[in-house]
């Protein structure tokens, strides 16, 4: 408990050292609504009692949010053309969470408080009651004014390759560190049978599974997805923990234990393997903290993508719709 008090106080006095991207800084809402982030941490604390994994749910959410037009609350807007109708964000949750803080908030500073800021602050929460780091969350962005489920063809895929992750992560000013950093949020993720089960029995159609996957587990993990399954069962990303945020995921990924390819084939790059054997390391307390500090900053970074400043954005009345 000591040691993660010192690193939150770190963190933050770090993040108040610099205002973020775009004029973001911790504690935007200190005078005009100081309740805000309380009101986020117990809404996500209510659901988080219920139900564990809706803490992987709100940081996915957050993660799409920021790639697809920066981190504007675009996937929030409900619609048939809307961000969040888009198939790769179809099986994204956490909505819920977010509507209910929105209208505790607006209740008490109504116009005050983004669903942008709502999200990202939900985010931080989550992993730290899942037993992860937390952090001091700059806010102050505004709400985006434009949904297109069109515009999320370039999100990150599970069968994306070295290279096109990297390329995709480079084009939001994400490098290799952050990349692999980030791919740690799977440590509380779950996954569909449906986007990894290609490579159990039908790896690039040559009918054997991915050479990569360890043979122990590649009978563990054919159990749960059999061949003539219709892939909706739910997998956890962390086989290990998976309801921990921890830095098993890059054992397993070391250990060819690693369930979506895109995770997998970060041990086969020189550049992100280097990473991942920092966190996946025979150290587990130092190398523990340390990822608890790289993670925060991962996130700070990734949470300053392209945000909407006065002019560009809106504080939307409900996280749903435009105003």
């Amino acid at each position: 408990m000591e040691a993660k008090c010192m690193m939150l106080l770190i963190i933050s006095v770090m993040v108040l050292s610099a205002k973020g991207q775009g004029g973001l800084k911790p504690g935007f809402y200190s005078s005009s609504c100081p309740r805000a982030e309380a009101i986020v941490r117990a809404t996500v604390e209510s659901q988080f009692r219920k139900d564990p994994t809706v803490a992987a749910g709100l940081l996915r959410l957050h993660f799409h949010d920021c790639f697809v037009q920066g981190c504007d609350g675009s996937i929030l807007i409900a619609g048939s053309s809307a961000e969040r109708n888009a198939l790769p964000n179809l099986g994204l949750r956490g909505f819920d969470v977010v509507d209910q803080a929105k209208t505790q908030i607006e209740a008490v500073c109504p116009g005050v408080v983004s669903c942008a800021d709502i999200l990202a602050l939900a985010a931080r929460d989550a992993v730290d009651m899942s037993d992860g780091p937390s952090w001091a969350v700059p806010t102050g962005r505004r709400d985006g004014r434009i949904s297109s489920s069109s515009q999320a063809a370039n999100l990150p895929s599970p069968a994306d390759s070295i290279d096109v992750q990297r390329r995709k992560f480079a084009a939001k000013g994400l490098d290799d560190h952050d990349l692999v950093t980030l791919v740690g949020a799977h440590t509380i993720g779950q996954t569909d049978c449906l986007f990894f089960q290609y490579r159990l029995y039908n790896f690039t159609t040559t009918g054997n599974p991915d050479p990569s996957i360890n043979q122990g587990f590649l009978s563990q993990i054919q159990a749960l997805c059999p061949k003539d399954s219709d892939g909706s069962r739910r997998v956890a990303l962390d086989i290990d923990s998976q309801l921990k945020f921890d830095t098993s995921l890059f054992k397993n990924i070391k250990d060819g234990k690693g369930v979506l390819e895109s995770d997998q084939r970060l041990w086969g790059d020189g550049a992100t393997r280097k990473v991942v054997e920092n966190y996946a390391g025979s150290i587990r307390g130092f190398l523990g903290l340390r990822f608890d500090h790289e993670f925060p900053k991962a996130m700070i970074k990734m949470s300053s993508i392209e945000v909407k400043g006065d002019t560009e954005g809106e504080i939307r009345k409900m996280c749903s719709k435009f105003n």
